[in-house]
């Protein structure tokens, strides 16, 4: 019984997300509501509520607040990988979870892209995912948050989120599993030295 409740809110939780996005694509975001998007997934507005604190929350992270983070994927990992390898394995999950509907992640992105009203949520839940990332780092390695941890988190999201970016600026031409192995390269091997344009 337990498992099928579970489903069954996985699924309202999806139906609405879903509906958020659909509404978002078609109407422009400052024309969504909570109360058009209970009416398009057929729920109440109460309902709403029970799998998202907001609208942004719906469009942003739409597995909900139990949506799985990149923090959560790397302590999931076997101990005995090293840190950027175990980063690494976290980075190609999350971007398996990404891609797994292309359409969708496009359609997202282009919403995200036109909508700078959004800027403020992003970087509140990046700040926060950055926050939970460097304290799985530092219990993965035993060192201090503040400097090491924080930086690497720091630089795996900015990894994550140019390889996004490029993956949607070019239409998801070159995959994004791809794009984010380059970039964790470039990291690894150290970033080129930048020169002044000609």
């Amino acid at each position: 019984m337990a498992g099928l409740r579970e489903r069954k809110k996985a699924d309202t939780r999806a139906a609405l997300a879903a509906a958020t996005l659909r509404l978002a694509a078609e109407r422009g975001w400052e024309h969504v509501t909570v109360e058009a998007v209970a009416g398009e997934a057929d729920v109440s507005y109460r309902t709403f509520f029970n799998h998202f604190s907001s609208k942004e929350e719906a469009l942003l992270r739409p597995g909900g607040a139990e949506q799985p983070r990149l923090s959560t994927r790397l302590r999931a990992q076997p101990a005995d990988l090293s840190l950027p390898a175990a980063v690494r394995a976290a980075v190609r999950e999350e971007v398996g979870e990404l891609t797994a509907d292309p359409a969708t992640l496009r359609t997202r992105m282009t919403v995200l892209a036109g909508t700078p009203a959004l800027l403020p949520r992003l970087v509140e839940m990046g700040a926060a995912d950055e926050q939970a990332m460097a304290l799985a780092i530092a219990e993965r390695t035993g060192q201090d948050v503040d400097l090491g941890p924080a930086l690497l988190a720091a630089v795996v999201s900015a990894a994550l989120r140019v390889s996004l970016m490029r993956w949607h600026g070019q239409d998801g031409a070159t995959p994004l599993a791809t794009l984010a192995d380059e970039a964790l390269d470039a990291l690894a091997a150290g970033l080129p030295p930048a020169t002044p344009a000609r």
